[in-house]
Protein backbone atom coordinates (compact mmCIF):
# COMPACT_ATOMS: atom_id res chain seq x y z
CA UNK A 1 0.00 0.00 0.00
CA UNK A 2 1.47 3.32 -1.09
CA UNK A 3 1.24 5.89 1.80
CA UNK A 4 0.06 9.50 0.86
CA UNK A 5 1.11 12.35 3.38
CA UNK A 6 -1.35 14.35 4.39
CA UNK A 7 -2.13 17.66 2.68
CA UNK A 8 -0.87 21.13 4.85
CA UNK A 9 -0.69 24.68 4.45
CA UNK A 10 2.59 25.94 6.13
CA UNK A 11 6.34 25.59 4.91
CA UNK A 12 7.24 23.13 2.05
CA UNK A 13 10.48 22.01 0.78
CA UNK A 14 11.19 25.30 0.02
CA UNK A 15 11.10 26.79 3.34
CA UNK A 16 8.60 29.17 4.81
CA UNK A 17 6.62 32.21 2.26
CA UNK A 18 6.99 35.48 3.41
CA UNK A 19 3.83 35.92 2.96
CA UNK A 20 1.81 32.46 4.37
CA UNK A 21 -1.72 32.74 3.35
CA UNK A 22 -2.15 29.10 3.87
CA UNK A 23 -1.67 28.54 7.50
CA UNK A 24 -4.69 29.73 10.60
CA UNK A 25 -1.74 31.05 13.15
CA UNK A 26 -2.35 34.56 14.44
CA UNK A 27 -0.97 36.52 11.97
CA UNK A 28 -0.31 39.37 14.87
CA UNK A 29 3.06 37.56 15.75
CA UNK A 30 3.92 35.33 18.50
CA UNK A 31 2.32 36.15 22.07
CA UNK A 32 5.41 37.54 24.12
CA UNK A 33 4.61 35.91 27.13
CA UNK A 34 4.90 33.06 25.72
CA UNK A 35 7.96 33.35 24.10
CA UNK A 36 9.62 34.68 27.49
CA UNK A 37 8.20 31.20 28.84
CA UNK A 38 9.93 28.85 26.32
CA UNK A 39 13.34 30.75 26.45
CA UNK A 40 13.12 29.70 30.21
CA UNK A 41 12.12 26.45 29.45
CA UNK A 42 14.60 24.16 31.20
CA UNK A 43 15.32 21.64 28.73
CA UNK A 44 18.07 19.81 30.48
CA UNK A 45 14.99 17.24 32.30
CA UNK A 46 12.40 15.78 31.59
CA UNK A 47 8.87 17.23 32.41
CA UNK A 48 6.71 15.29 35.13
CA UNK A 49 5.30 12.78 33.27
CA UNK A 50 1.75 12.75 34.73
CA UNK A 51 2.13 16.15 33.94
CA UNK A 52 -0.16 17.33 37.62
CA UNK A 53 0.80 20.66 37.56
CA UNK A 54 0.12 21.33 34.08
CA UNK A 55 -3.36 19.32 33.99
CA UNK A 56 -4.47 20.85 37.45
CA UNK A 57 -3.68 24.58 35.98
CA UNK A 58 -5.65 24.08 32.77
CA UNK A 59 -8.37 22.19 34.54
CA UNK A 60 -8.86 25.72 37.02
CA UNK A 61 -8.25 27.25 33.54
CA UNK A 62 -11.57 26.31 32.36
CA UNK A 63 -13.65 24.99 35.50
CA UNK A 64 -13.36 21.49 35.49
CA UNK A 65 -11.76 18.54 37.46
CA UNK A 66 -8.29 17.80 36.17
CA UNK A 67 -9.46 14.08 36.03
CA UNK A 68 -11.13 15.51 32.75
CA UNK A 69 -7.76 16.58 31.18
CA UNK A 70 -5.78 14.34 28.82
CA UNK A 71 -2.83 16.04 27.46
CA UNK A 72 -1.97 15.31 24.12
CA UNK A 73 1.60 15.93 22.04
CA UNK A 74 -0.81 17.71 19.15
CA UNK A 75 -4.25 17.89 18.00
CA UNK A 76 -3.34 15.33 15.18
CA UNK A 77 -1.73 13.32 17.54
CA UNK A 78 -4.93 12.89 19.57
CA UNK A 79 -7.25 12.69 16.57
CA UNK A 80 -5.52 9.12 16.18
CA UNK A 81 -5.37 8.30 19.81
CA UNK A 82 -9.16 8.67 20.34
CA UNK A 83 -9.76 6.59 16.71
CA UNK A 84 -7.90 3.99 17.80
CA UNK A 85 -9.57 4.40 20.90
CA UNK A 86 -12.93 3.88 20.04
CA UNK A 87 -11.87 0.93 17.17
CA UNK A 88 -10.54 -0.87 20.41
CA UNK A 89 -13.78 -0.45 22.09
CA UNK A 90 -16.28 -1.70 18.83
CA UNK A 91 -16.98 1.21 17.06
CA UNK A 92 -16.63 0.95 13.26
CA UNK A 93 -17.96 3.91 11.81
CA UNK A 94 -16.73 7.74 12.29
CA UNK A 95 -19.02 10.58 10.63
CA UNK A 96 -17.48 14.05 9.43
CA UNK A 97 -18.82 17.54 8.47
CA UNK A 98 -18.74 17.63 4.62
CA UNK A 99 -15.75 19.45 4.20
CA UNK A 100 -12.98 19.02 7.22
CA UNK A 101 -9.61 18.65 8.65
CA UNK A 102 -8.50 15.69 6.87
CA UNK A 103 -6.60 14.18 9.49
CA UNK A 104 -10.15 12.92 10.63
CA UNK A 105 -10.64 10.65 7.68
CA UNK A 106 -7.02 9.80 7.85
CA UNK A 107 -7.17 8.81 11.19
CA UNK A 108 -9.96 6.73 10.68
CA UNK A 109 -8.73 4.85 7.45
CA UNK A 110 -6.00 4.03 10.09
CA UNK A 111 -7.87 1.93 12.19
CA UNK A 112 -10.56 0.23 9.63
CA UNK A 113 -13.66 2.79 10.49
CA UNK A 114 -16.24 3.26 7.96
CA UNK A 115 -16.25 7.27 7.04
CA UNK A 116 -19.95 8.82 6.90
CA UNK A 117 -19.72 12.04 5.86
CA UNK A 118 -22.24 14.92 5.96
CA UNK A 119 -24.99 15.01 4.24
CA UNK A 120 -25.33 11.15 5.14
CA UNK A 121 -27.18 10.41 8.36
CA UNK A 122 -25.04 10.15 11.93
CA UNK A 123 -26.77 7.24 13.28
CA UNK A 124 -24.80 4.53 14.46
CA UNK A 125 -21.44 6.41 14.26
CA UNK A 126 -19.21 5.56 17.03
CA UNK A 127 -17.36 8.98 16.77
CA UNK A 128 -18.51 12.16 15.49
CA UNK A 129 -15.94 14.74 14.64
CA UNK A 130 -17.51 18.73 14.71
CA UNK A 131 -15.47 21.54 14.59
CA UNK A 132 -16.44 25.26 15.39
CA UNK A 133 -15.62 27.73 13.80
CA UNK A 134 -15.07 24.98 11.00
CA UNK A 135 -12.39 23.82 9.35
CA UNK A 136 -11.80 25.38 6.14
CA UNK A 137 -14.90 27.78 6.24
CA UNK A 138 -14.65 28.89 9.46
CA UNK A 139 -18.46 29.04 10.02
CA UNK A 140 -20.78 27.80 12.69
CA UNK A 141 -21.64 24.32 12.27
CA UNK A 142 -25.43 24.17 12.41
CA UNK A 143 -26.49 20.86 13.53
CA UNK A 144 -23.88 20.74 16.55
CA UNK A 145 -26.29 20.31 18.78
CA UNK A 146 -27.66 17.52 17.85
CA UNK A 147 -23.90 15.47 18.06
CA UNK A 148 -23.29 17.08 21.45
CA UNK A 149 -27.04 14.93 22.06
CA UNK A 150 -26.28 11.78 20.30
CA UNK A 151 -25.24 9.81 23.20
CA UNK A 152 -22.37 8.60 20.94
CA UNK A 153 -18.50 9.74 21.55
CA UNK A 154 -18.59 13.37 19.85
CA UNK A 155 -15.24 15.54 19.73
CA UNK A 156 -15.41 19.50 19.19
CA UNK A 157 -12.26 20.22 17.77
CA UNK A 158 -12.28 23.72 19.34
CA UNK A 159 -8.77 25.37 17.39
CA UNK A 160 -9.77 28.24 16.72
CA UNK A 161 -12.40 29.02 19.40
CA UNK A 162 -9.86 31.56 20.73
CA UNK A 163 -9.41 33.10 17.39
CA UNK A 164 -13.25 33.79 17.06
CA UNK A 165 -13.71 37.49 15.50
CA UNK A 166 -17.31 37.01 15.02
CA UNK A 167 -20.71 35.29 16.20
CA UNK A 168 -20.72 32.94 19.35
CA UNK A 169 -20.54 29.30 20.13
CA UNK A 170 -23.45 27.00 19.19
CA UNK A 171 -23.44 25.14 22.51
CA UNK A 172 -23.26 26.37 25.73
CA UNK A 173 -21.85 25.26 28.76
CA UNK A 174 -23.53 22.32 29.62
CA UNK A 175 -23.59 20.96 26.35
CA UNK A 176 -19.52 21.43 26.13
CA UNK A 177 -19.72 18.90 29.26
CA UNK A 178 -21.08 16.40 27.27
CA UNK A 179 -18.66 16.24 24.75
CA UNK A 180 -15.23 16.23 24.37
CA UNK A 181 -12.98 19.56 23.62
CA UNK A 182 -9.98 19.73 21.98
CA UNK A 183 -8.19 22.41 21.87
CA UNK A 184 -4.54 23.60 20.61
CA UNK A 185 -3.55 27.23 22.01
CA UNK A 186 -0.73 27.10 19.59
CA UNK A 187 -2.28 28.95 17.06
CA UNK A 188 -3.87 31.46 18.73
CA UNK A 189 -0.62 32.12 20.72
CA UNK A 190 1.25 33.03 17.47
CA UNK A 191 3.77 29.68 17.52
CA UNK A 192 2.70 26.66 15.46
CA UNK A 193 5.67 25.54 15.80
CA UNK A 194 5.54 24.16 19.53
CA UNK A 195 3.24 21.39 19.29
CA UNK A 196 1.30 21.10 22.16
CA UNK A 197 -2.77 20.07 22.87
CA UNK A 198 -5.00 18.95 25.47
CA UNK A 199 -8.58 17.54 25.39
CA UNK A 200 -11.21 17.76 28.18
CA UNK A 201 -13.30 14.47 28.42
CA UNK A 202 -17.40 14.60 29.26
CA UNK A 203 -18.50 15.15 32.48
CA UNK A 204 -19.44 11.62 33.27
CA UNK A 205 -15.43 10.68 33.15
CA UNK A 206 -15.80 8.83 35.97
CA UNK A 207 -18.05 5.95 33.65
CA UNK A 208 -16.23 6.92 30.74
CA UNK A 209 -13.43 3.90 29.63
CA UNK A 210 -12.62 5.76 26.60
CA UNK A 211 -10.66 7.81 28.90
CA UNK A 212 -8.77 4.68 29.88
CA UNK A 213 -8.61 3.22 26.69
CA UNK A 214 -7.04 6.78 25.77
CA UNK A 215 -4.41 6.76 29.00
CA UNK A 216 -3.40 3.13 27.29
CA UNK A 217 -2.62 4.53 24.17
CA UNK A 218 -0.84 7.55 25.49
CA UNK A 219 3.01 7.39 24.75
CA UNK A 220 5.61 8.36 27.08
CA UNK A 221 6.06 12.40 27.77
CA UNK A 222 3.82 13.74 24.96
CA UNK A 223 4.86 16.79 25.45
CA UNK A 224 8.52 18.68 26.14
CA UNK A 225 9.43 21.06 28.45
CA UNK A 226 8.56 23.79 25.53
CA UNK A 227 4.67 22.40 24.87
CA UNK A 228 4.47 22.53 28.61
CA UNK A 229 5.18 26.17 29.13
CA UNK A 230 3.10 26.88 26.13
CA UNK A 231 -0.06 25.83 27.48
CA UNK A 232 0.76 27.25 31.15
CA UNK A 233 1.52 30.43 29.27
CA UNK A 234 -1.63 30.19 27.94
CA UNK A 235 -3.85 29.96 30.93
CA UNK A 236 -2.03 32.98 32.58
CA UNK A 237 -3.58 36.70 32.45
CA UNK A 238 -0.79 37.94 30.38
CA UNK A 239 -1.34 35.61 27.34
CA UNK A 240 -5.10 36.34 27.51
CA UNK A 241 -5.39 40.05 27.54
CA UNK A 242 -2.58 39.90 24.56
CA UNK A 243 -4.69 37.74 22.89
CA UNK A 244 -7.59 40.03 23.19
CA UNK A 245 -5.91 42.96 21.85
CA UNK A 246 -4.74 40.91 19.11
CA UNK A 247 -8.26 39.64 17.95
CA UNK A 248 -8.82 43.28 17.35
CA UNK A 249 -6.22 44.12 14.84
CA UNK A 250 -7.20 40.63 13.52
CA UNK A 251 -10.94 42.10 12.88
CA UNK A 252 -9.25 45.22 11.14
CA UNK A 253 -6.91 43.56 8.75
CA UNK A 254 -9.84 40.60 8.14
CA UNK A 255 -12.21 43.58 6.57
CA UNK A 256 -9.64 44.87 4.19
CA UNK A 257 -8.55 41.62 3.09
CA UNK A 258 -11.83 40.83 2.11
CA UNK A 259 -12.09 44.16 0.59
CA UNK A 260 -8.55 43.28 -1.49
CA UNK A 261 -9.70 39.55 -2.68
CA UNK A 262 -13.26 41.07 -3.89
CA UNK A 263 -11.78 43.60 -5.80
CA UNK A 264 -9.92 40.88 -7.13
CA UNK A 265 -13.13 39.08 -8.57
CA UNK A 266 -13.33 37.03 -6.03
CA UNK A 267 -15.79 35.43 -3.86
CA UNK A 268 -15.44 35.73 -0.46
CA UNK A 269 -17.70 33.27 2.05
CA UNK A 270 -18.45 34.01 5.24
CA UNK A 271 -16.30 33.31 8.24
CA UNK A 272 -16.36 33.81 11.56
CA UNK A 273 -12.71 33.32 12.19
CA UNK A 274 -8.97 34.78 11.35
CA UNK A 275 -9.60 32.83 7.93
CA UNK A 276 -11.99 32.89 5.17
CA UNK A 277 -12.49 30.64 1.58
CA UNK A 278 -12.76 32.54 -1.66
CA UNK A 279 -13.61 31.48 -5.06
CA UNK A 280 -10.84 32.88 -7.32
CA UNK A 281 -11.36 34.11 -10.37
CA UNK A 282 -8.53 32.29 -12.02
CA UNK A 283 -7.98 28.48 -10.39
CA UNK A 284 -5.45 28.80 -8.05
CA UNK A 285 -3.07 26.07 -9.28
CA UNK A 286 -2.53 27.31 -12.11
CA UNK A 287 -0.87 30.48 -10.84
CA UNK A 288 0.60 28.42 -7.77
CA UNK A 289 4.13 28.34 -8.78
CA UNK A 290 4.28 31.55 -10.01
CA UNK A 291 2.56 33.02 -6.69
CA UNK A 292 5.45 31.45 -4.69
CA UNK A 293 8.20 32.52 -6.63
CA UNK A 294 6.98 35.72 -5.57
CA UNK A 295 6.78 34.31 -1.89
CA UNK A 296 3.04 34.25 -1.76
CA UNK A 297 1.16 30.91 -0.59
CA UNK A 298 -2.47 30.03 -0.39
CA UNK A 299 -4.60 26.78 0.60
CA UNK A 300 -5.73 24.82 -2.15
CA UNK A 301 -9.33 23.75 -0.74
CA UNK A 302 -9.25 20.73 -3.03
CA UNK A 303 -8.30 18.50 -1.03
CA UNK A 304 -11.23 19.96 1.67
CA UNK A 305 -14.15 18.82 -1.13
CA UNK A 306 -14.17 22.58 -2.39
CA UNK A 307 -12.59 22.68 -5.74
CA UNK A 308 -12.09 25.94 -7.28
CA UNK A 309 -11.49 27.50 -3.38
CA UNK A 310 -8.74 29.03 -1.95
CA UNK A 311 -8.90 29.29 2.23
CA UNK A 312 -6.40 32.48 3.47
CA UNK A 313 -5.35 33.45 6.89
CA UNK A 314 -5.57 36.89 7.58
CA UNK A 315 -2.28 38.38 7.59
CA UNK A 316 -1.08 42.08 7.67
CA UNK A 317 -1.93 45.18 5.21
CA UNK A 318 1.82 44.58 3.53
CA UNK A 319 1.22 40.52 2.75
CA UNK A 320 -2.13 41.62 1.49
CA UNK A 321 -0.78 44.16 -0.91
CA UNK A 322 2.03 41.49 -1.99
CA UNK A 323 -0.87 39.12 -2.76
CA UNK A 324 -2.93 41.45 -4.95
CA UNK A 325 0.30 42.45 -7.08
CA UNK A 326 1.48 38.71 -7.26
CA UNK A 327 -1.69 37.91 -8.54
CA UNK A 328 -2.59 40.34 -11.00
CA UNK A 329 0.97 39.46 -12.56
CA UNK A 330 0.31 35.68 -12.33
CA UNK A 331 -3.11 36.33 -13.70
CA UNK A 332 -2.21 38.06 -16.45
CA UNK A 333 0.75 36.17 -17.78
CA UNK A 334 -1.94 33.06 -18.01
CA UNK A 335 -3.48 35.59 -20.85
CA UNK A 336 -0.87 36.20 -22.85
Amino acid sequence: MTFTPGLHGGPDETGTAPHDFSTNGNAVGACPAAVAALRAADAAHYPDPRYTALRERLAAFHGVTSERIVIAASASEFIHRISAAVAQGGGQRVWLPAHSYGDYERAASAWGLQVLRAPEPHEGAALHWCCEPSSPLGQAQADLALHAEAGSTCVLDMAYEPLRLEGRASLDAAQRNRVWQLWTPNKAMGLTGIRAAYAIAPDDVGANPLLQRLERLAPSWPLGVHGVALLETWTGDEAQAWLAQSLQTLRIWKAQQRTLCESLGWQCLPSDANFFCARTDTPYPRLAAALRAEGIKLRDCTSFGLPGHVRLGVLPPQSQQALKEAWTRAAASTED
